[in-house]
């Protein structure tokens, strides 16, 4: 019979470190530039902890992105209750940092099948409760499923920001930026007055 290796626990303040590392280093260098031995430089321990937390790199990278979509969930979930439910979508759409994580782990979702399926999970999720949401606000401001169905509304939404973020961030560009969020800002506007900060 062969022993299962035991692996550390996942409330280990060490392998939180691991995944702020990971993070740390797709957000810096890409997902390509995520190895054991770089992870465990971030994180400032030796590379075999690495691989007491996580059997694989696979490992690592799914761990990382659960973490990441479980609070972004939370995140989501708390801004659509909030008393401006557009306004807080589309802030938290807009996300620089959200934008190019999830850029990433779709990058590595084209060559490892295991995460691919768990992102288009996670991301069905996310989508099906911005819909869910987005039915009762429109409607509420008589805007009707012929003038936006609100799938449309979180994919808009969505891709706005992605390109944004990531014409921005790759590529230096900026033109049209400025005149799209003045657009979406100005609809949203429309809908639910000037944003209203939360103390």
């Amino acid at each position: 019979m062969v022993a299962t290796r035991r692996l550390g626990t996942e409330t280990s303040e060490t392998r939180a470190g691991l995944l702020d590392a990971t993070e740390q280093l797709m957000l810096d260098s890409g997902y390509a530039a995520v190895s054991s031995r770089r992870v465990a430089a971030v994180a400032g321990v030796r590379p075999a902890l690495v691989h007491y937390y996580f059997r694989t790199m696979d490992d690592l990278f799914l761990a990382t992105f659960r973490r990441r979509a479980e609070e972004a969930f939370a995140h989501q979930q708390r801004a659509l209750r909030s008393p401006q439910p557009l306004w807080a979508l589309w802030e938290v759409s807009r996300d620089p940092r959200g934008s190019v994580l999830t850029m990433e782990f779709a990058a590595l979702a084209n060559h490892r099948p295991a995460i691919r399926a768990e992102i288009t999970a996670a991301a069905e999720r996310i989508r099906s409760q911005q819909v869910e949401v987005l039915r009762e606000v429109l409607a509420g401001h008589s805007v009707t499923v012929d003038d936006c169905p609100p799938v449309v509304a979180a994919v808009l939404i969505a891709g706005i920001s992605m390109l944004l973020a990531l014409e921005q961030g790759s590529l230096g560009m900026s033109t049209g930026h400025g005149e799209t969020i003045a657009y979406v800002e100005g609809y949203v506007r429309r809908l639910e007055g000037d944003r209203v900060t939360e103390r």
